[in-house]
Parts: structure tokens; sequence; C-alpha cells
């Protein structure tokens, strides 16, 4: 079998046209226009570091400024960008080559001390850092001369490149300890107001030929999925994304715009915390479990735009998902038989939700029905987007969260299930699970890999408080005048990536 760092580095020079290969349909690509794009995310906390991103439009403003050493093609294979290079012998010691001849906006070129100044910085507990928990594999990053890198992790891990593609790791110029804005990527930032609108033109000197195409794009933040879509329709903003299921006959129904769909790996999840009582008694979890009609829920709430989901983040379509756990199914009497068993009978707890994630309202809504029913209390409290990730996710013993999709399943079980991960959403600890999770990294066996990734799988849906009835699917709107978009399942906007391969066909 090949290497995975070898195919890396063999695919490596198409990754340009793996990511932007225009629509069917699609006309020509040409330069000029300006447009505007909102997202459903906005906070005061928006940020121009990556390794801060938490929320999309964090992700789109730092892909239109900065480039990585690798990124996602629609393969969902890492590709080379800033890395010309990427090898490995033994999946330990990583060596990267560097482009030539890239060139930060404000000046400098770009070279190995950029390098290894962005993913150090991520070891720094004051910095904050979303991917703390995964730069803590790099045990030694190094200079090899002005263009390579050499890159030491604390065990093997074949996933290194996938890891980099990830918008926490893009390249920032070297010393920025508050980075700027001041990257290599396909714009330049003009304006940027935290929690209002990001502005960026074109960089002219982008080191991809011929890209990007647009002159300026405008970035906002419509949180209401309604006013998102009539801002759509109206023509004040040319892109939207998440749009609801129920909302995309409208859009259809308009001559002049269309929606673009994929399937995905992204979930809305209830977050049983299990580190205090009563959402940590495993009966309630259980209860819980069998109080959702999951068909039902992608019928309805969804559409059909969806995916039934078995209560752990490995959709059916992952290579590495494990077929034989069994469906958890709508089931009263089972439900009944848990609350009974825990004592739970009339426990009265809320569960925070609100339009911050999306189907949240509704799910907890059916939650509510069905639990007074086997003798839960559940109380729906709604809240507003605005502050929703920094108020109420992970803080309460009932919340919902909102995961988007991640091209490994060791990078979506190390942020959101690994013991010690930032995003541990239900604070639960495996160590079963966890020493798993490091032995799979390093497992050359593919077959072995993917039974240990099986094992995880089981012990999640079995034993940890995170609910996932459906994997939803991409959605997002557009102006037929705006071409080039070609979804990507890693998240909505082309994997927050259209910036640099969309253009302008008025």
């Amino acid at each position: 079998m090949m290497d995975f760092s070898r195919r890396a580095m063999m695919l490596g020079g198409l990754s340009a046209g793996l990511i932007g290969m225009p629509a069917m349909g699609a006309s020509l690509p040409k330069r000029g226009g300006s447009i505007r794009v909102a997202t459903q995310s906005v906070s005061t906390a928006d940020t121009l570091d990556p390794a801060k991103g938490a929320l999309s439009t964090d992700y789109v403003r730092h892909y239109m400024l900065y480039s990585g050493l690798t990124r996602i093609g629609h393969d969902l294979l890492a590709h080379l960008s800033l890395a010309e290079r990427l090898e490995s012998a033994d999946r330990i010691t990583w060596h990267v080559a560097l482009r030539r001849g890239v060139h930060f906006h404000h000046g400098g070129e770009l070279t190995s001390a950029d390098v290894v100044f962005s993913l150090l910085r991520h070891k720094d507990p004051k910095l904050g850092s979303k991917m703390a928990s995964i730069a803590g594999q790099f045990v030694d990053v190094r200079a090899d001369g002005r263009y390579g890198v050499t890159i030491r992790l604390s065990g093997p891990n074949a996933d290194l490149p996938a890891m980099l593609a990830q918008s926490h790791f893009l390249i920032v110029r070297h010393g920025a300890d508050r980075p700027d804005g001041n990257g290599t990527g396909p714009f330049r930032l003009a304006d940027f107001k935290p929690g209002i609108r990001t502005v960026v033109v074109r960089n002219p000197d982008y080191w991809v030929p011929g890209r990007p195409y647009l002159d300026r794009i405008e970035l906002i933040a419509i949180p209401d999925e309604v006013s998102r879509v009539n801002a759509l329709l109206a023509g004040d903003v040319q892109l939207v994304n998440a749009v609801a299921p129920h909302s995309t006959r409208r859009v259809e129904a308009s001559p002049t715009h269309a929606i673009a769909t994929a399937p995905s790996a992204l979930y809305s999840n209830l977050i049983t915390r299990m580190d205090r009582l009563p959402s940590g008694n495993p009966d309630f979890i259980a209860a819980l479990k069998h109080l959702i009609d999951r068909p039902l829920v992608k019928r309805a709430l969804f559409r059909g735009y969806a995916t039934i989901g078995n209560d752990q983040p490995i959709p059916p379509f992952h290579p590495y998902y494990n077929p034989a756990i069994p469906q958890t199914a709508l089931d009263l009497d089972r439900a009944k038989w848990h609350v009974q068993r825990g004592g739970l009978q009339n426990v009265r707890l809320p569960i925070f939700c609100g339009p911050a994630v999306e189907g949240s309202v509704d799910m907890a809504s059916v939650l509510q029905e069905y639990g007074a029913r086997v003798g839960l209390d559940l109380a729906i409290t709604r809240v507003p987007s605005d502050g929703y990730w920094s108020t109420h996710w992970m803080r309460h013993p009932l919340s919902f969260g909102s995961t988007n999709p991640r091209p490994t399943a060791d990078l979506i079980f190390s942020l959101f299930y690994k013991s010690d991960a930032a995003w541990n959403e239900t604070g639960w600890k495996n160590p079963r699970f966890d020493q798993l999770l490091l032995a799979a990294r390093g497992e050359t066996n593919e077959a072995n890999r993917k039974a240990m990734y099986g094992e995880m799988q089981q012990i999640v849906h079995d034993r940890c408080g995170s609910i996932i009835p459906v994997f939803i699917s991409l959605i997002d709107g557009h102006d037929r005048r705006l071409q080039g978009l070609n979804p990507l399942p890693m998240g909505g906007l082309m994997g927050y990536q259209f910036a640099e391969h969309v253009w302008w066909a008025a």
C-alpha cells in the first residue's frame, strides 16, 4: 500500500485544481467584481489569529488571508500548498520543503522561520490555541535551511498532512504574536470590525497564478436564517451558508438564485455533561438516546438533507465507519425503563438551544414531548445566537453543539472526544478510548487501524453523552452570476475556501 505521505506528495501539484474545479455548467473564469457574503455565526471574539478561530466566519476570513502547508481537496485527501514536498519514512519525523518566492502581504519572503514559529506557537498555553491538544504531538519543529522544516512527533501519525490543512495551522509571519491578517493568502485585509464585518481586496502577488478572480469581498454575519435567505433573494448579499432545508424551495423558485448541496459529517448534537448530575447518569443518557426519532428528524427537520446518525461522529460514508454497531431507535418503553431504574422520574432540567445550532430548537421540542411521556420534565430554554458559543455551549447539563466536518477520524476524535481535549463537550474520560486513539495514529496495517477506529466508535456510542441524531448536508445559497462554486464536504462555502476559486460572471 502506498504511504499516505507519498500520496500527498504525488498529488500535491493538483491541489488547486482539485479544490477549485468549476462546477458543471460554469462559465470560464473572469477577473473583477465585488461580492458580499453572509455566514450564520458572529461574535465580538472574531479574530484575525488562525490559532483562535472558532466559528465559520473565522475560518472563511483566515482562508482568505493566509495559506497553509497543505489543503484538503474534493477527494478529501491532503494536497500540497505552501509545502512543495512533505515526506516521512516512519510517520514520526516529517520533512517539509517550502515553495520559494512566496511573499507576505506586507513584504518579506516566506521562509522556514515562519513555519517553525506558526506551528510552535500552538504549544504556548497563554495563546489559547484551539489546536493546542493536537499541537501537543509536536515534539520538535526546527528549520532545515531557509526553505526546509523538520517536524518530529511524539509518536507516528499518518494523518499529519491532513492535520496541517486545518485553518488553525495556516502560516503567519515570524514574530507575529498577534496576527493582523498579514499572510500569504489570496486576499489582503482592508477592514476588520469584530462582530460586524471583514473586507478584503485581491492580492496581486498571490503565489497561485491567476488567482483570485474577485477584486473585493465583504464578509458579514446574519445569524437569523430567514433574514439571511431574505438578504440573498433581495440581492443584498450574493452568497450565504447554512440555508435551512425548508428554505431551499424559496431559493430555487428564484430564477436568479440557486442552492449548492453536499453530504457531510456536519452534525448538531445534544450534549449531556457527564461530569455532573443528573446529566451524567448513564440511565439518563440512555433514556435520551431512546427518545429520539431519527427518521423523523431527518424527514421533518431537515427535509431529507441529512444522513441518519448513531451517537458517534463517524458518518456511514466514511471509510472507517463501523456498520456493526446496532442502530439506536425510538423506544419509549426502554426510555421509561431507564428513567425508572435511574430514579429520574419528574427530574426537571432545562435544555439550552437556539438558532446558533441548526435544528436544535425543534429537536429540543421533540425531546420535551417524548420525555413527558416517560416521566422526564425537560424545559426548553431558547437563547439567542449572539454569545451562544461563549456563554452556553458546554456550560450547562444539557445544551447543543454544532461540529464541522473534519478530514480524518483522528482529528474529530482528538478534538472532541479525547479526555484532555479543549472541546471535550461532554467532559467524559475513557482511558481505553484514549489508548486506542494514540495507537491508531501509528498503526501501519490498514485493517488493524480500521478495527481500532471501529472500537472507538462503539465506545463513544455506548458510553459517551454526545447524542448525534443525523449528519446534516451542507446547503449554500448563491446568486447564479457567482460562478466556480463546487461544494466540498468539509464545510459550507467550499470548506470555507471559496474566496480564491469563485468569479463574478455578470
